[in-house]
C-alpha cells in the first residue's frame, strides 16, 4: 500500500521556540535526521506500514532551530479506492446519466420539494438535471437535515450527527463525482477498530488487507482478530452466516421479521458474539440494541462488506456539510434554473377537491403551487402534515409504524490533544456511546494540533433525550474515562472540559424493528402528482 496518498497542508504555529514530529518510522516527506525526527515542513506517524495509527505530537527542546517559522503540517489520507467499476456503481451511474441524456420537456415541471435534507437535495439535483425546475422548500435556516451543522461564537463547528461515508454507497459516491467534489473525502485505511471494555484504553482491529479481492479481505480479517472472538465462535459465526451468503437476497429480505438476538441464537451464534460485535454494529446503523433491530438491517450492510472489496472502507467528510457538501448541490440546482428557500416552513398540504395537492401553505401564510409535489422530509414531521382525507388510504396507514428513534450528538473540546485515538472512526462499545472520532485528527477543517475535539454518538438515547445537557456530558464523561483511563477521568482531575455542545435529534431514522419493511412505501403515492423521496 503506498504510504502517502492525498496531501494537504495546514498552518500549525508553534508556541515556544521548537517544535519536532516523532515517529518510530520515518516519512517520505520533508529531511530526515539520523534519529527520525523530521525537522521541517514534515509530519511522521507512529505505527507500523499504514498512516492511519495514532499521531505522535511532542515538544522538544532538544536541537533547536533557530528563526523557526510557522510549521506546515500535512493531513495524510489514503488514494479514494477504485469503485468506479464495481457493479454497483456503475448502476448508479448509469441511473443518473439517464436524467441528463433525456429529451428535453417543452414545458417544464415546476416541482415543489419539501426538505433540504440529501434526500431532498438529490431529488431536486435530479430533477434539473432532467429539465425540471425544482423549487426546494427548507423549514430551518440550515440546509443538510440530518447531515445539519452550526457555526458557534468561537467559529467552531457542531453536527446533527458524525457521519462517515462507506465505499458501498454507490449512489453518494456518484453524486460525490458528479458535483466534482471526489476531492472532499478523506478515506481511511481499511479497518474497523473497536475499544475493548475488558481492556480500558485499548482497542481491537479489524484489518481488511488491500491485496485480497471480496469477500476473502474480510474473512481474513476476522480471523486474523484474536482479540474479540475465539476460534470456535468464529467458525459457529461462519457457519451460521452461511445461508445468508448462499440464499442471497431473498434469503437477506426474509430475516425482516426477526431481530438481530434472535436470529443469532437461532443459527447457533454464541451470545458473545453479539455481544462482543453486533451490540456496536447495531448502535452504529440503527442507534438501537440488537435485541430490537431487525436482522434484515445487519444482513444488507454484511451483504454489501462482503462482495465489495472496498464496501467497508470510510472516509470522513472535510469539513461541514453544510458548506462541503449541500452548497455544491445547492449550485447545481440553481445553475439550471431551479431555486432552494430556506426558512420555508410547510403549515399545511392544500388539497383540491379531487384529493390532489393544491399547493403546501408556509407558516407565513404564503403559497407555494406545483405541477407536482415531493415530501423528502423524516417521516414523522410527514405524518403531522398528512391531510385528513389521506389518512384512511392504506399507503399512508402503513407510515404509522415508522417511527424515528431518538439520538443525541455530543461535541467536546479538551484542553489537550488526546494520545489515545486514532485517524478513523471508533467503535466504543460503551453502553452509552456508539462511534465516536477525534475530529481534530480525521477532518482537516477541524483539524487541531494542540487539542482534541471527540464527536460521539450517543445511542440509545430514548431514556436521555430529555434529560439536560450537563447530565449527559457527565455520563459521556463517565464512559470517556474508560476508553482513555490514562487521560480523561470523570471528575476532569485529567483532561479538562475547554466547551461543548449537545445536539439532540428526538426523532432521527425510523426505527429499523422487526417487521416494518413492508410499511415502506414506494415513491410514488396513490395521489396523482405527489411523491416521497429520501
Amino acid at each position: 500500500m503506498p504510504q502517502i496518498g492525498l496531501v494537504s497542508a495546514v498552518n500549525l504555529r508553534v508556541q515556544g521556540s521548537s517544535a519536532y514530529l516523532w515517529s518510530s518510522r520515518s516519512s517520505s516527506l520533508g529531511t530526515e535526521s539520523r534519529d527520525g525526527c523530521l525537522q521541517r515542513n514534515s509530519l511522521c506517524f507512529a505505527g507500523s506500514e499504514s498512516m492511519g495509527h495514532k499521531l505522535k505530537i511532542r515538544a522538544t527542546t532538544r536541537r533547536l532551530v533557530k528563526d523557526l517559522g510557522p510549521l506546515k503540517v500535512v493531513c495524510i489520507d489514503y488514494p479514494r479506492p477504485e469503485l468506479d467499476n464495481t457493479v454497483n456503481y456503475l448502476e448508479a451511474a448509469f441511473l443518473s446519466s439517464t436524467f441528463r441524456a433525456s429529451p428535453r420537456p417543452t414545458k417544464p415541471l415546476e416541482i415543489v420539494i419539501a426538505g433540504a435534507g440529501l434526500g431532498g437535495l438529490s431529488t431536486a439535483k435530479y430533477l434539473a438535471d432532467a429539465g425540471h425546475k425544482p423549487i426546494l422548500l427548507e423549514a430551518r435556516d440550515v440546509l443538510g437535515g440530518k447531515v445539519a451543522a452550526w457555526k458557534d461564537d468561537d467559529g467552531d463547528w457542531y453536527e446533527t450527527g458524525l457521519h462517515i461515508f462507506f465505499g458501498a454507497y454507490p449512489n453518494i459516491q456518484n453524486l460525490f463525482g458528479e458535483l466534482g467534489i471526489n476531492d472532499r473525502l478523506q478515506w481511511k485505511e481499511h479497518s474497523m477498530i473497536f475499544a475493548m471494555p475488558s481492556k480500558p484504553g485499548e482497542f481491537s482491529r479489524f484489518d481488511f488487507p488491500e491485496a485480497l479481492p471480496a469477500p476473502l479481505n474480510g474473512v481474513l480479517a476476522i480471523l486474523k482478530n484474536n482479540e474479540m472472538l475465539t476460534w470456535p465462535e468464529k467458525v459457529k459465526f461462519a457457519i451460521g452466516l452461511l445461508p445468508a451468503m448462499l440464499g442471497g437476497q431473498s434469503y437477506v429480505e426474509a430475516q425482516d421479521g426477526i431481530s438481530v438476538k434472535d436470529w443469532m441464537r437461532k443459527q447457533g451464534v454464541p451470545d458473545r458474539v453479539t455481544d462482543e460485535v453486533f451490540i456496536a454494529m447495531s448502535k452504529a446503523l440503527n442507534f438501537i440494541n440488537p435485541d430490537e433491530l431487525s436482522m434484515q438491517c445487519i444482513l444488507i450492510a454484511l451483504n454489501r462488506f462482503l462482495q465489495e472489496k472496498h464496501g467497508s472502507k470510510m472516509a470522513f467528510l472535510d469539513g461541514n456539510p453544510p458548506e462541503r457538501l449541500c452548497m455544491p448541490i445547492v449550485e447545481h440546482i440553481e445553475s439550471k434554473g431551479g431555486q432552494v428557500r430556506l426558512n420555508s416552513r410547510i403549515k399545511k398540504i392544500e388539497l383540491n377537491e379531487d384529493g390532489s395537492v393544491k399547493c403546501f401553505i408556509l407558516n407565513d401564510g404564503s403559497t407555494v403551487e406545483g405541477d407536482a409535489f415531493v415530501f423528502a422530509t423524516p417521516v414523522d414531521i410527514f405524518k403531522l402534515l398528512l391531510p385528513e382525507d389521506w389518512k384512511e388510504i392504506p399507503y399512508f396507514q402503513k407510515l404509522e409504524k415508522l417511527v424515528g428513534v431518538p439520538v443525541i450528538n455530543v461535541h467536546i473540546w479538551f484542553d489537550r490533544k488526546l494520545k489515545n485515538t486514532y485517524d478513523h472512526l471508533l467503535f466504543s462499545r460503551s453502553s452509552l456511546l456508539s462511534v465516536y472520532a477525534d475530529m481534530s485528527v480525521t477532518c482537516k477543517e477541524y483539524y487541531n494540533p494542540n487539542q482534541s475535539m471527540l464527536e460521539l454518538v450517543f445511542a440509545p438515547a430514548e431514556e436521555w433525550i430529555s434529560r439536560s445537557d450537563s447530565e449527559i456530558i457527565d455520563a459521556t464523561m463517565k464512559e470517556l474515562a474508560t476508553l482513555f483511563p490514562d487521560e480523561i477521568s470523570a471528575d476532569q482531575s485529567k483532561a479538562k472540559i475547554l466547551k461543548y455542545h449537545v445536539v439532540k435529534t428526538p426523532r432521527s431514522v425510523y426505527k429499523t424493528v422487526p417487521g416494518c419493511e413492508p410499511c415502506r412505501p414506494l415513491q410514488r403515492s396513490p395521489i396523482e402528482g405527489f411523491y416521497l423521496a429520501g
